[in-house]
């Protein structure tokens, strides 16, 4: 039997940078859609794109009711699915939020959403993840620097990085409330992070991430080649970016709550293998194994 060599070698004795080999776009830049082709280049430059407004006022109401919803519900609570502040005890996070609720499965199908995955990937996509991420004012915890596409690869065996997410916010995003933060351009390198993957690390990660942390001199070099961007906008409004992407953000000490919904699609030609660098596959309602394309 052939050996596979892992295009994308992280989670070993040491970090170590590999040039992206996957392309940014996998479409065609002439294919209509909702993206137009100068938005398309700029994607493929800085890794991420932003709308202004995705979603009208009325349906971010109808959104963030069934976020409110869900968060207070006593059963979504003691769901695995759900993930609880370390400090606050608050919900951080509910996971698989197209299964549970039929509103955000509805909002995943809607052409303006689904639409711009395909046409970046360049073909159907099934939804690799989900979830509604709450950030309530006065203390709570920030997201630390990471690619997705390094977890996504060794923990969930994403082969290629033919997978894109969406954030969409359902409150204001100010400059203040720990939101989005990407380094542009940073989604042309891969950064394979040191250190070996423990048992049933996500566990652990979701709260506070540890493995698959980039170092302090690596960030510092990315910053100073890239830049930090940070990412404001009113409700409604969405930040469309690779799977490789260096981003993370801040804590929000203000009082002012931010709220979004995220969703990962993946390209159904670039289905999860095993995982290239952890001991076991992580949850399916974490990285999904039913590869259905979204209709």
């Amino acid at each position: 039997m052939t050996a596979i060599t892992d295009p994308y070698p992280s989670r070993g004795a040491t970090e170590v940078s590999t040039p992206r080999l996957d392309p940014v776009v996998w479409g065609s830049f002439d294919t209509p859609g909702p993206v137009s082709a100068g938005d398309l280049r700029s994607f493929e430059r800085d890794g991420f794109l932003a709308v202004d407004q995705l979603i009208a006022p009325d349906e971010v109401a109808v959104y963030h009711r069934e976020l409110e919803r869900l968060v207070t519900d006593p059963a979504i609570r003691a769901d695995e699915r759900s993930i609880i502040e370390p400090k606050s005890k608050e919900i951080r996070s509910v996971f698989e939020v197209h299964r549970i609720s039929e509103v955000f499965a509805n909002l995943v199908r809607d052409e303006r959403v689904v639409g711009r995955a395909r046409q970046i990937l360049g073909s159907d996509v099934y939804v690799h993840q989900s979830r509604i991420n709450v950030k309530p004012g006065f203390g709570a915890s920030g997201f630390y620097w990471h690619s997705d596409f390094e977890t996504w690869h060794a923990e969930d065996g994403l082969p290629n990085m033919r997978t894109v997410s969406v954030s969409i916010a359902l409150t204001e995003n100010y400059d203040t409330n720990g939101g989005l933060m990407i380094m542009p351009g940073s989604h042309r390198t891969f950064l394979g992070c040191a250190g070996a993957t423990p048992k049933d690390n996500y566990k652990q990660s979701l709260q506070m991430q540890d493995a698959g942390t980039p170092s302090d001199e690596a960030l510092t070099a990315m910053a100073g080649e890239y830049g930090i961007k940070l990412f404001t906008g009113r409700a409604g409004s969405a930040t469309w970016f690779d799977c490789n992407c260096m981003h993370g953000s801040g804590d929000n000490i203000t009082p002012f709550p931010r709220s979004n919904v995220f969703i990962v699609f993946n390209s159904v030609e670039n289905e999860a293998v095993e995982p290239f660098a952890a001991p076991i596959r992580r949850p399916e309602f974490i990285g999904a194994r039913d590869f259905t394309p979204v209709r």
